[in-house]
């Protein structure tokens, strides 16, 4: 796919499942959202404190646990969805900090919004916006989030780029993304379903470091944290039997398609 296609077919799917609340995208098909982010590490402090409706089961790890949030410190939200991320990182850096969620899904946003005012979470807030296009001014942030979004852009070193200038000198990274270990078949790369479920549009481990590190972000540390819930070993999931087909004798699912957690810094 092209990438004006590619992000029109990305927006149509999430949009459906924003206004369903529920769906297959990056993350999990599963109709327990909760549970499923117990088991990617969420406490359930964390789950009660968000608003309901804000996690869809779109995640493929926990990037606030790790990004050392602080009270006052002003958070980007890369692909906020419904604003899971968001919230939690907003009730971490308190009324003196503030949380930015970028999405460019329309229905996302509307929900993110919502969600908030219904609340009363005042030190967050939603823009339409595409994360090769940051709706926000140079060296405005300290931390820059995501959870399972970047792999659905078509041209990640402009995203990264992107991060780069709207950090401050000395702000940082925390994203939790999908990434490969293992070229995909041809007819996987093609599908638009695995490219919608996080899977097509992921990279390899080693070609992930090299784009964040050439726009010029430093210190960069690529951790695997698990096999990836956006597949399983399913032989009746077409997406998975194409990537076993590939795979060699001694080889499996889980060690084709990872999740990872991507730190950095920009330098002071």
């Amino acid at each position: 796919m092209d990438k004006k296609k590619t992000k029109k077919v990305v927006k149509e799917a999430y949009g459906r499942i924003a206004k369903g609340g529920k769906g297959c995208g990056c993350g999990t098909c599963t109709p327990d959202a909760g549970e499923y982010a117990k088991g990617l590490g969420y406490s359930e402090k964390e789950l009660s404190d968000v608003p309901e409706g804000a996690n869809l089961g779109l995640s493929c790890g926990n990037p606030t646990a790790m990004a050392g949030l602080k009270e006052g410190d002003v958070v980007l939200d890369l692909g906020s969805g419904a604003g899971f991320d968001s919230f939690l990182a907003a009730s971490k850096v308190g009324p003196r900090g503030r949380v930015v969620g970028v999405d460019m899904t329309p229905e996302m946003i509307a929900k993110a919004k919502e969600n908030a005012k219904r609340n009363g979470i005042t030190n967050v807030e939603f823009k339409l916006g595409e994360i090769e296009k940051l709706p926000l001014a140079d060296n405005s942030v300290d931390v820059v989030i995501s959870n399972c979004v970047i792999n659905l852009s078509a041209d990640k070193p402009r995203v990264f780029k992107e991060i780069r200038r709207v950090l401050k000198p000395g702000g940082r990274i925390s994203i939790s993304d999908i990434a490969l270990k293992k070229e995909l078949p041809p007819k996987v790369r093609k599908s638009v379903e695995a490219y919608v479920g996080c899977v097509a549009g992921a990279v390899l481990v080693e070609e992930y470091k090299r784009i964040v590190e050439a726009a010029g972000l430093e210190d960069v540390k690529i951790s695997i944290t698990g096999s990836s819930a956006c597949i399983t070993p399913d032989t009746n999931d077409p997406i998975a039997s194409a990537i076993l087909e590939n795979l060699g004798e001694n080889e499996t699912l889980e060690e084709c398609v990872v999740s990872v957690l991507v730190e950095g810094r920009k330098r002071v």
